[in-house]
This record gives C-alpha cells, sequence and structure tokens, in this order.
C-alpha cells in the first residue's frame, strides 16, 4: 500500500469512498446520503456529474433520471420522454440534459433499487437533487463542524456523449472545482481518459483516476476507433498498466478484477500489486453487502437482498493492498479497518 492523504493526516490505510454517498441507506446523491456517509465514517464521498440543459452541473448517477427521481410521475415533464443513445447503449426514460436546472431543481430523490433497498424507499420524495456546487458546500460545512477534511471524488459521466450534443462537461467540471484545484483531498474520476487529460491541460490539479470495468472497451476510444478499440483487458496487462502510468495517477476498477475462483472460494488477483508496480493508486467499486452484489462463494440464503457473507468479501479485497474502496455502507469497510 502506497501513503495517501486522508482526512488530515498521511495514511497507509486505503481510503473509504461513500459511492453517491451512503446510497446502502438513503437514496443515491441526496442531501441525507451524503450527510450520512460522513456521520458514518467515510473519507471521501463520490458524485457524479451529469449537465442540464442550461449548463449546470448536477449531480446524478446517469443522465436518464427516471429511476432516481419522480420525473416519470410529473405530468407536466410527459412530454420530455425520450429515447436516446448514450455510450452505444439505447435508453428510454427522461433525461437532465432536456430541462434546464430551474425544472430539475423541482424533482424529488428516491431509491434507485427499491427491492434490495425498502427501508431507503421510506426516505423517498423527501429532498431534491442537488448540484455540484451543492455538495462542495456540504463539505466545506461538515469541515467547519468536524474538524475533518472529507475528499471529494468526482466522477465526471459521459463527456463524448454531452460534447456531442453540445454541452461539453470538462470546461464547466474545470471551472466549478477550481476552488478545489490543488487541494490534496480532490480526485477526479473518468471512464474516458481523454476526459482527465483535458482537465489537466485545463490547469484543474488533482489526482486523476481512470476507470476500468471487467469487459469491453471505454467509450471515447470506441468512438474513436470503432471495433478496432483497445479493450481494457489490454490495458491491464503489464505494458498497459506502465502506459496509463504516464498518463494518469491511478485506476479504479470493477471489483471482480481483483478476485477469482479457487475451487469453492475466491481468491485475490494479483492486479493490485502489478498496478502498484508500474506505479499506479488502485481503488475499486463497489463494495455492497447484499448477495445480488457478492461473489457466489460470499452469498448466504436465495433472497437478493439478504446480506452475505460480505466481511469475507470486504476483506479479501482489503488485504489486497488497495488504495482505497467505494462502498455503499461506508460504515461497513471501516469496522474491518484498524481504527486511527
Amino acid at each position: 500500500m502506497r501513503p495517501h492523504y486522508r482526512g488530515t493526516v498521511t495514511s497507509t490505510e486505503p481510503l473509504v469512498i461513500g459511492h453517491r454517498g451512503a446510497s446502502g441507506y438513503r437514496p443515491e446523491h441526496s442531501r441525507a446520503a451524503y450527510e450520512l456517509a460522513i456521520a458514518l465514517g467515510a473519507d471521501a464521498v463520490e458524485p457524479d456529474i451529469v449537465s442540464s440543459r442550461d449548463g449546470v452541473l448536477v449531480i446524478r448517477h446517469e443522465n436518464e433520471i427516471s429511476g432516481t427521481t419522480d420525473v416519470a410521475e410529473r405530468a407536466e415533464f410527459a412530454d420530455r420522454r425520450a429515447t436516446k443513445i448514450v455510450d452505444g447503449q439505447k435508453l428510454t426514460g427522461w433525461f437532465t440534459e432536456d430541462f434546464d436546472w430551474a425544472e430539475l431543481a423541482t424533482l424529488r430523490t428516491r431509491e434507485r433499487l427499491p427491492k434490495l433497498r425498502q427501508s431507503s424507499t421510506t426516505f423517498d420524495g423527501q429532498e431534491p437533487i442537488l448540484r455540484l456546487v451543492d455538495l462542495l458546500d456540504l463539505l466545506e460545512q461538515a469541515r467547519a463542524r468536524t474538524g475533518r477534511v472529507i475528499g471529494l471524488v468526482a466522477e465526471v459521466k459521459h463527456p463524448s456523449y454531452f460534447a456531442s450534443i453540445g454541452l461539453p462537461l470538462e470546461k464547466a467540471v474545470a471551472r466549478e472545482l477550481a476552488a478545489w484545484s490543488g487541494r490534496p483531498e480532490l480526485t477526479v474520476e473518468c471512464f474516458e481518459q481523454s476526459a482527465l487529460t483535458e482537465l489537466r491541460d485545463l490547469g484543474l490539479r488533482g489526482r486523476f483516476v481512470y476507470l476500468i470495468e471487467k469487459s469491453g472497451a471505454a467509450p471515447d476510444l470506441r468512438a474513436r476507433f470503432g471495433r478496432q478499440a483497445p479493450a481494457y483487458s489490454t490495458q491491464l496487462t503489464t505494458a498497459g498498466l506502465a502506459r496509463l502510468a504516464a498518463e494518469v495517477d491511478g485506476i479504479s476498477v470493477n471489483k471482480a478484477l481483483l478476485m477469482k475462483t479457487d475451487g469453492d472460494r475466491m481468491r485475490a488477483t494479483d492486479l493490485v500489486t502489478r498496478a502498484h508496480d508500474a506505479g499506479l493508486e488502485v481503488y475499486t467499486w463497489t463494495l455492497r453487502p447484499e448477495n445480488r452484489f457478492l461473489a457466489p462463494p460470499h452469498r448466504r440464503g436465495s433472497s437478493p437482498a439478504a446480506w452475505g457473507d460480505w466481511q469475507r468479501e470486504f476483506e479479501l479485497i482489503l488485504g489486497t493492498g488497495i488504495d482505497g474502496v467505494f462502498a455503499d455502507h461506508p460504515d461497513l469497510p471501516r469496522a474491518l479497518l484498524p481504527r486511527t
């Protein structure tokens, strides 16, 4: 494990990052989710950034928002329902880029996984959605209140798509994060390395982390090279990691890339070690305790919503030497780490 910034000190323990806040307990990206993540000991929180029609940076997991807001029930917005292709995927619903911020501000958050997280649905409809600036204010208020520095791991969503519709994200993100530029608690991540490069070229200073899926290829590379786009797997070879280390500070990978089946058990792969050897920090997403999200050997019972042997899976991942983990329930990995 490489030393890194955590709170107000340098630490060699993995960062615990509240994934969309404490999204296992409250509707994701709501103010309550972020405040609870901080209260539960998260070192940092992760907002996903998309754009409104008038260029306001909005915090939503996707630009399609029917699953995380009450927009589908709002008669005044019925005519905004549309079908679009986003990063090669056909989606039907309501999209942030078809609304001004004043309209989005009238929407209310709701639980994205109601069948798995019924307790969280009791908070549906209670809060408006947030802008990036609202979260930045929340983090500054938390620092003043608690004395803790809470990190920001900002994910830029679908930058190639937004550029294609005349709403480029990079300049807006660099402008909004200008006051955080150079602060050790700032990290920016994206599935498109070209967006990270542009943000760096725009003068934004922070950690730049490239997100990597377990299969397929990056959206910007698919847009440029089509079927000839290099797969994520080629970027995780020794040569691929060396190239990435010359361009970004770290990688954040699907947790499936850190585990492999060994008989009826799971064991760690060597990815973290190889990436560290190349000079990269390594993060992973997403630690979740429900059976639906656990590797098969860690599931218990038949209910997808029941919590399985999450401790075993989390301990396996934390034991790889990982630099940070994204968790929907940040108190769970925190409970497995030494008290500092």
